[in-house]
């Protein structure tokens, strides 16, 4: 069978080369009774590929189950698999036939694979290198001839590295990996499976067709779907059914699709609290600016005094001097916005007491007017107000800039710039 006679016949639409590849791995692989490890995204079609290897295997004939090991309870997980004895634990009143012994001579997949507790994991590993197993509360040893197909949306050699799957089952279970792309990554295929998709259920659900406008169709395409076909599946189903414009623009369609967040943050704040968590993390940042400025300030005060004048030690640590004097000595006249004054670097003479006072060599020269003794503040308004200028020096004024820089809203920053007469 090609491509697209195993696209017919288990209901696979697009045409994307990376479905293309996973279909053929899972035709060639089919025939053998290799184990197969399915990787996707949630939503992405694990699944069908393990029917494709089933359905085209020499146990066809056979039983197929799934099974979804993520959500079956911990205590029971081995009962399902294997089996369990009359009176091996509380309610186990009959003996029951587990997955692996009603499925002789077919194929289990394994859904959701790196939710197996590690005891379960051990058992699993002999039945794959032996065929063997033991029901709970059992000492018979009993033998299944099953193919295993697993699937997971994890990344399992992770949970190798943390101990939480067994290195010896990842590589017996990864005999031949097999990835499922995720909708993005085919995003050629998104617009015919919605097609196929609002057609089915418009036939339904006896609801006219949907078409959708060509800005429609590129917000469909550019979303990043981290459902998958399913939640694809699921829109084309919901506006099909509630929508009464059967003619989509992309507005309409972004009241089905939901917004995407864009924040940086390392965890989402609560919009009550987000003014209040700004001026926090403005003050914060202050105290950490101040911070690296006096370990800088004593890191070279102690260099002097153990070196003595040294040119290199001078040269090295030229930015941080300059940097001192640019935000000491501030010029006039150059203005931005008619607001605040961008700091001309002054010209600071370091002399040599080591040399006479003849040579030209015992002078430094930086970029500044003239030297004076400035006593820095230590006041959190003052640092405030300077790390504000500061902000809107580097953005030429533009306040909106200004405030993202500062990690605080546009308006926090005017109601700052009010409060701090700043204007």
């Amino acid at each position: 069978m090609d491509h697209q006679d195993i696209k017919n016949r288990f209901g696979i639409i697009g045409n994307s080369p990376l479905l293309n590849r996973a279909i053929d791995i899972a035709r060639q692989v089919a025939p053998t009774d290799i184990s197969v490890l399915i990787q996707g995204e949630s939503g992405s079609g694990k699944e069908v590929f393990s029917h494709i290897i089933h359905q085209l295997s020499g146990r066809k004939h056979g039983p197929f189950i799934a099974v979804n090991c993520g959500a079956i309870p911990e205590g029971t997980i081995d009962s399902e698999l294997f089996g369990h004895e009359k009176g091996s634990f509380t309610g186990a009143h009959e003996a029951r036939k587990g997955y692996f012994e009603v499925v002789d001579g077919g194929t289990i997949f394994l859904d959701e694979v790196g939710e197996l507790p590690l005891g379960t994991q051990a058992r699993l590993l002999r039945v794959l290198e032996s065929g063997e197993y033991i029901r709970v509360g059992s000492s018979k040893v009993q033998k299944t001839n099953v193919r295993v197909v697993a699937a997971t949306n994890v990344d399992v050699y992770e949970a190798v590295k943390k101990g939480k799957f067994r290195e010896d089952l990842y590589y017996r279970l990864n005999t031949v990996p097999l990835r499922i792309p995720s909708l993005r990554e085919r995003k050629e295929d998104i617009y015919l499976l919605f097609r196929k998709f609002v057609v089915d259920f418009a036939d339904k659900y006896r609801t006219p067709g949907i078409q959708l406008t060509p800005d429609a169709q590129d917000l469909l395409t550019n979303y990043s779907w981290p459902g998958n076909v399913r939640q694809l599946k699921n829109i084309a189903e919901q506006i099909a059914v509630l929508e009464k414009e059967r003619v989509v623009t992309a507005q309409i369609l972004s009241n089905y699709i939901p917004i995407e967040s864009q924040t940086t943050l390392p965890m989402p704040v609560k919009d009550a609290n987000k003014e209040n968590f700004s001026e926090r993390d403005l003050l914060y940042k202050v105290l950490f600016d101040m911070r690296k400025d006096m370990v800088d300030l004593k890191k070279l005060v102690v260099e002097l005094i153990q070196n003595g004048f040294n040119p290199g030690t001078i040269e090295q640590n030229s930015p941080y001097i300059n940097q001192l004097y640019q935000e000491v000595r501030p010029a006039a006249n150059n203005i931005v916005n008619d607001d605040y004054a961008i700091a001309q670097p002054p010209t600071l003479t370091i002399h040599n007491p080591n040399q006479p006072n003849g040579n030209n060599s015992d002078y430094l020269t930086y970029d500044t007017q003239d030297v004076e003794e400035v006593e820095e503040s230590l006041s959190l308004v003052d640092k405030e107000s300077d790390l504000i200028k500061k902000a809107l020096r580097k953005h030429k004024g533009k306040r909106k800039a200004a405030a993202q820089e500062l990690g605080i809203s546009e308006r926090t920053l005017y109601r700052k710039i009010k409060d701090l007469n700043l204007d």
